[in-house]
């Protein structure tokens, strides 16, 4: 595989929109304002209203906050935040369990059942940190649903809201054909199984993040859209991140 070429950095509140938008063009979260967030992500505009953008965010939002507060840095917004919450990064291990677990027990205990706030309370001591893939596995109302097996909709679910990653094969018009890693529930427990063929959407109205992606690139996937070319710094975090907030989860299916 190939990965991407050190480049020009992205400005945070952009590189945020570029993965917040696959979900949001669906309709799952942040405000409705898809179109508008694609034009702002992929031409680098109003970094303003971005902000603004973001901060509707209510799932995402914060975790980047307290990521950021944790490793005293001012902007939730900051590139490095960003990267950390989506991807994986140092900054996670400089957020204090003690100051986790807290954020989580505001959070989402109102929001479960007594029995799923035993287990889901047990996830920061564990070493749980404010990835997206704590959200995607623990958080996100899935993880009840497996205990009994999951059907193929809400593994497929489980598997597009995670941040996945692919090696791209070709381009095919407004989409791009990849290798990517998909979940499998194999023995009561979730697993990454082995690489398998997936169109994935790469433009909109000719509008995209990836547009110098090309055969051997290995990109990040949200939902079903490209996010961003990933160097092999950052393709090593998302693997090393998935794999360990995959285990936590496992331990109470």
């Amino acid at each position: 595989m190939t990965v991407a070429a050190v480049a020009r950095p992205v400005p945070g509140p952009v590189r945020f929109a570029r993965y917040a938008y696959g979900p949001n063009r669906l309709g799952y979260c942040g405000p409705d304002a898809a179109d508008e967030l694609l034009g702002e992500a992929a031409e680098g505009g109003d970094l303003r209203r971005i902000r603004e953008l973001a901060s509707g965010f209510e799932g995402a939002y914060p975790y980047l906050e307290l990521i950021a507060r944790a490793n005293g840095i001012a902007d939730p917004l900051d590139g490095r935040v960003v990267e950390a919450y989506w991807l994986g990064s140092d900054l996670l291990d400089g957020v204090p369990a003690t100051a986790f677990g807290r954020s989580v027990e505001e959070r989402f205990r109102p929001r479960v059942r007594a029995s799923a706030w035993r287990w889901l309370a047990t996830k920061a001591p564990d070493g749980a940190r404010p990835v997206h893939a704590f959200h995607v596995f623990d958080i996100f109302p899935v993880v009840g649903m497996l205990r009994g097996g999951p059907s193929d909709d809400v593994l497929w679910t489980i598997d597009s809201c995670r941040i996945r990653w692919g090696t791209v094969r070709e381009r095919m018009g407004a989409d791009l054909l990849v290798d990517a890693v998909p979940l499998e529930w194999v023995d009561g427990k979730l697993r990454l199984g082995p690489p398998r063929a997936e169109t994935i959407r790469g433009w909109q109205d000719g509008l995209g993040f990836i547009d110098e992606a090309g055969p051997g690139d290995v990109v990040a996937i949200h939902w079903d859209w490209a996010c961003e070319r990933l160097d092999e710094r950052q393709a090593g975090a998302l693997v090393a991140w998935t794999a360990r907030e995959l285990a936590i989860a496992n331990a109470t299916l």
